[in-house]
């Protein structure tokens, strides 16, 4: 119970504090974007060779360690896209009307090379897990990945609260795409897998094996909490950008009147 405690608490302050970096640099003026996209990189190729350095490194540090660099690497592809540096071929909004599959389409041309980065990234990490002691880092960009694929069809089927207040003034275009509605079928569908995989992962760590496993299970199993309290965010009448009003984004301040 201590190390999920424990895991709990390590994982939200880094996804907290994360986060929060990567809305500060972003909302700084666009100059600076390029500087910061060069700083993230060197960031997320650290990441990426530690991650390789420590793929048979079954303890505590080599778990913790691991989760920290998946962390890292999936910021410097937020970085890339909230900058606009890697987003999709369509850079404007559909236009007033837009239903369907046609819709869809134009939202994916949004956001398809992003995507397709993540996509390569995560088949970049399950291979260096393949066979490796260590498989938390792997593990941490699986789930993230798909809790995110999980947002985006929730944002684009229709939620109350989408969170708009948190996209920059070059990205708004995003917004044409993001339904208008209460809820939609998805989300509770959503919700609820998400509750069973941490009431999973949580048994997993208290019934692991090792100090590592423990370790890595309940890191894992914290970031599922976070994912599953951000899904509910989603239909709350609150915004989540309160939680990042100490970085100066616009966003936060606002929320906070």
């Amino acid at each position: 119970m201590t190390t999920l405690a424990l895991s709990a608490l390590f994982a939200l302050l880094l996804w907290w504090a994360s986060t929060g970096i990567v809305l500060y640099l972003d909302q700084r003026p666009r100059p600076t974007h390029a500087r910061s996209m060069r700083g993230a990189s060197v960031v997320g190729g650290l990441a990426l060779a530690v991650l390789v350095a420590t793929r048979d490194m079954a303890t505590v540090g080599g778990a913790c360690v691991a989760f920290t660099c998946a962390v890292l690497v999936w910021g410097w592809h937020e970085m890339s896209f909230l900058t606009g540096r890697v987003t999709g071929p369509r850079r404007h909004a559909c236009a007033e009307g837009c239903r369907g599959v046609r819709h869809f389409r134009h939202a994916v041309e949004a956001i398809v090379h992003h995507e397709l980065a993540l996509a390569a990234t995560l088949v970049l990490l399950l291979a260096l897990a393949w066979n490796a002691a260590n498989w938390a880092g792997a593990a941490t960009f699986a789930l993230l990945w798909t809790m995110r694929l999980s947002a985006k069809l929730n944002l684009f089927l229709g939620v109350r609260n989408p969170g708009t207040e948190l996209l920059p003034a070059h990205l708004r275009y995003l917004e044409s795409f993001f339904g208008n509605r209460s809820c939609n079928a998805l989300l509770p569908i959503a919700v609820v897998c998400i509750a069973l995989l941490v009431a999973w992962l949580v048994r997993s760590t208290l019934a692991a094996g090792s100090a590592f496993e423990a370790t890595a299970y309940g890191l894992v199993a914290a970031l599922a909490a976070l994912a599953l309290l951000e899904h509910l965010f989603l239909v709350m009448p609150w915004s989540v950008a309160r939680l990042w009003g100490w970085t100066g984004h616009p966003a936060g301040a606002e929320s906070k009147r």
